[in-house]
């Protein structure tokens, strides 16, 4: 028997193309499976960009956590969309806040936030933090886990 639950999803299960930009990525979302409110949490250890200025490569560890509402989303297209930031040009602070965004916007999730832990650029590391109002009550936020930056120290 088919499930025609995910006949809509166009990325999942095929070959699929890197998006040229992040305006062109298509994320795709399903519906969330469960009734109770918890946290889906995505982390990227090997986020990269490129400083708008200079072209040259910045990196990041992003990690986003998301309580849904109706929607979760399905995350090969959340792997792309990702990965069209490779030669896309902004600021750590556009990177981060508009992945946020573009998330929220996609999938209206009770809650989220992202932490974009960027490594240094000419010495001194920028970390960015969005998040869209307090977290559910009840639900199990952890921390995220990536300690601050130290350098050699």
């Amino acid at each position: 028997m088919t499930d025609t639950r995910y006949e809509t999803l166009s990325q999942l299960g095929g070959d699929t193309q890197m998006p040229a930009s992040p305006d062109q990525a298509v994320l795709e979302r399903v519906a969330n499976p469960c009734d109770a409110p918890y946290l889906i949490r995505f982390t990227c250890p090997e986020f990269t960009s490129l400083c708008p200025v200079t072209g040259q490569p910045d990196f990041a560890h992003l990690v986003i956590d998301y309580v849904p509402r109706d929607w979760i989303v399905e995350s090969k297209s959340l792997k792309l969309f990702l990965t069209s930031f490779r030669n896309h040009g902004a600021f750590h602070e556009a990177c981060t806040t508009s992945i946020a965004q573009r998330l929220v916007s996609e999938l209206d999730p009770a809650w989220l936030r992202i932490g974009g832990y960027w490594y240094p650029r000419g010495g001194i590391p920028i970390d960015v933090f969005y998040q869209t109002g307090p977290p559910p009550e009840g639900v199990w936020i952890p921390d995220q886990g990536v300690p601050p930056y130290r350098g050699r120290g």
